[in-house]
């Protein structure tokens, strides 16, 4: 097997990580916290690139790690149109759309295509992304709504789902993620839960868009009824609104706080409404998680579970006493982001995926009839 390198580069709301690989073993791994104060002095999200380039080659400087043989770079993707799952190029469409946000998406994650570009320009390597989070496999019968014209769209933690799932494949399952059905979970400050058939996540929620179970700061699933109420009593306005989808909402609205692990401390401690908001939590990705079963008409190999709450004994055992009915429970507690963006470099590198090129037209747009 030939010896390649390769850095993946993931920009998050507060930290920029970094990982060196050599094929698919991690030599370095680095977290850098970033003041919020710090960036806050930048007026939009690209003028954060130069701050964040300087960062890195910082980092790798203080630990003598030279670029000059990097064989691939590998950004944490977003800020595209719906996409299939799979490792793309980075290229000048791609790279646009990241900076222009195109997707109506600003999150920092979508530096990472132009942190990958940048640095495999100067060092004469390629630059890619591996399933960002604006991957749509959805089949046809999950985009219908009850309005006209109005259709689903989804965005998970597609990267830490697809990789879960094939490594799955690979070391349990001893197949070939083509050839497997799952229900894949990713519980973290974000909750996604995805039915996966045959290599294509066909379903799963929006966690953009508020869908699913509540989480640390995001609401979850409410009726229209329940967010207009809302919305009325306390005199907000859509934008305010949405913010409960993604910032306000879940532990934080309700208990002030977003740690899962405060929050488990004060219900073994004796503080029984912290009790019923965790135990609320797991009872709606249980529910999600049945419904995943449902998209799969029952033809489920494994129920997977990653993410940082995973490491809860209580939240895992509570899904396998409630699910496992369904099909065997599986653990990989934490986040796998800079191992998967490795891995899907080396699957193309060895010849196992094709390099897939960036059409910036969405996978689906409306139905024939």
């Amino acid at each position: 097997m030939n010896k390649y390198k390769i850095l993946t580069i993931n920009p998050g709301s507060t930290s920029t990580k970094i990982a060196l690989f050599e094929n698919e073993r991690c030599v370095f791994s680095k977290s850098v916290s970033h003041d919020v104060s710090e960036l806050n002095q930048f007026e939009t999200l690209n003028d954060q690139l130069p701050y964040r380039r300087d960062t890195i080659l910082q980092l790798l400087n203080e630990n003598h790690i030279s670029l000059n043989d990097i064989d691939v770079f590998v950004g944490r993707g977003g800020g595209l149109i719906a996409m299939e799952g799979g490792t793309y190029e980075v290229d000048d469409l791609l790279l646009e759309h990241a900076r222009t946000c195109a997707n109506g998406v600003v999150h920092p994650a979508n530096l990472g295509s132009q942190l990958a570009y940048e640095f495999a320009r100067k060092y004469h390597a390629k630059a890619m992304v591996v399933n960002p989070p604006d991957v749509d496999e959805l089949q046809d019968l999950a985009r219908m709504t009850g309005i006209k014209d109005e259709y689903r769209i989804i965005h998970l933690h597609a990267l830490n789902l697809k990789e879960t799932a094939i490594q799955h494949s690979k070391n349990v399952m001893k197949k070939k993620y083509e050839d497997c059905n799952y229900i894949v979970c990713h519980i973290g400050g974000g909750i996604s839960i995805s039915a996966h058939r045959k290599g294509r996540m066909i379903d799963g929620n929006d966690i953009v868009g508020g869908e699913g179970p509540m989480a640390p700061t995001r609401c979850g699933s409410l009726s229209v009824a329940n967010m207009i109420s809302f919305m009325e009593k306390n005199n907000l306005s859509p934008k305010e609104l949405r913010k409960y989808c993604t910032r306000n909402g879940g532990f934080i609205d309700l208990t002030g706080i977003s740690d899962a692990i405060e929050l488990t401390h004060r219900a073994d401690n004796g503080d029984q409404y912290a009790k019923m908001v965790w135990n609320s939590m797991i009872y709606q990705i249980e529910k999600w998680i049945g419904s995943m079963a449902a998209v799969l008409h029952g033809d489920v190999d494994a129920i997977l579970l990653s993410g940082g709450m995973v490491y809860s004994e209580d939240l895992v055992h509570q899904i396998v006493e409630t699910c496992s009915f369904i099909a065997p429970v599986y653990a990989y507690p934490g986040e796998f982001e800079m191992e998967a963006m490795a891995s899907g470099a080396m699957r193309v590198l060895n010849g196992e995926e094709e390099l897939k090129k960036y059409t910036g037209k969405p996978v689906w747009d409306h139905f024939e009839f």
